[in-house]
């Protein structure tokens, strides 16, 4: 366990993640310093005290970790080019988890994505040891495997890598709850209902993050009992099953528009949890709850 009053870093605070991490952190008495790139941006709550700079940077990177127990890096650019992904996400994540170890912090806290493994037609259940997506998949996985990749070979560190996938939860910036419906009500909108729709809502992501932050998860060796002291360990984390008819279909009816239901072949798996749960991690936000508070959000905005 690390301090009773942890000092945490969480890089990209004023996203929709970073966000819901300082303030389960906050809600976990730990002291969180908020790295954001424009003043005034980061969450406005006790405990959250704000820093203004470039992670990438080294010397910034360098100050902000300085006496701090835990870093969470939550910054990649996904959608911008190939160069950028790589520049921010793999360059960047890189330069903070250096200056992480070199400044004694426990542990680093990554929020990786399950959209490094290969989800293709017929590829069953997955795990944390699933196969991983070859190069050439795409600017976003290949960025993200990169980042993986070079974290682990970051050493001396206790790192743990997050897999997530869909993030649902309210906000202008989420990708699933706003930016994507945007997207459906301009006109995409083609899917096979049967496909797989591997979901997380933001603030049980968030809540996994801040426990192994904040030492609540401790440390073991073996991954399936905690996070490998000095060593990079992955953990997946989704809510309950759920189906592309389930998401598109509620987007479609909030935005009334009719879905274009196909029948191409197309993952049917699950994203396996058991790693996060014998870590303590239970998912609180249902299925149901989450289309919900995604048709409210939909409906208002209409």
């Amino acid at each position: 366990m690390v301090a009773s009053s942890p000092v945490v870093v969480v890089t990209g605070a004023n996203g929709l993640v970073g966000t819901a991490v300082c303030r389960a952190l906050v809600e976990r008495s730990a002291r969180v310093r908020a790295v954001v790139r424009r003043a005034g941006s980061a969450p406005v709550l006790d405990g959250v005290t704000e820093h203004v700079g470039d992670p990438a940077d080294e010397d910034f990177a360098r100050e902000v970790v300085q006496g701090a127990d835990a870093v969470v890096t939550t910054v990649h650019p996904m959608g911008s080019s190939r160069e950028v992904q790589h520049r921010v996400g793999v360059e960047g994540t890189s330069v903070v988890a250096r200056a992480a170890r070199d400044a004694g912090v426990g542990r680093l806290v990554h929020m990786s994505t399950a959209g490094v493994y290969d989800r293709s037609a017929g590829v069953g259940d997955l795990a944390e040891d699933g196969a991983l997506l070859p190069e050439g998949s795409g600017d976003y996985p290949d960025t993200k495997n990169a980042t993986d990749a070079a974290l682990a070979q970051v050493g001396g560190l206790t790192t743990v890598l997050v897999r997530p996938p869909a993030i649902m939860g309210a906000g202008d910036t989420s990708v699933w709850n706003t930016l994507r419906p945007q997207a459906v009500g301009d006109g995409e909108r083609r899917v096979n209902p049967a496909k797989t729709f591997a979901w997380v809502h933001v603030d049980d992501l968030a809540v996994l993050i801040a426990d192994v932050a904040t030492g609540a998860v401790a440390t073991a060796e073996d991954a399936e009992g905690g996070p490998v002291a000095g060593g990079t360990t992955p953990v997946v984390v989704a809510g309950e099953p759920a189906t592309w008819r389930d998401y598109l279909g509620t987007v479609t009816d909030a935005l009334g528009v009719a879905p274009e239901w196909t029948d191409e072949p197309v993952w049917t798996g699950q994203l396996l949890t058991d790693r996060a749960r014998r870590w303590g991690w239970v998912p609180r936000v249902g299925l149901a709850q989450a289309m919900d508070e995604l048709r409210r959000g939909l409906t208002t905005r209409a």
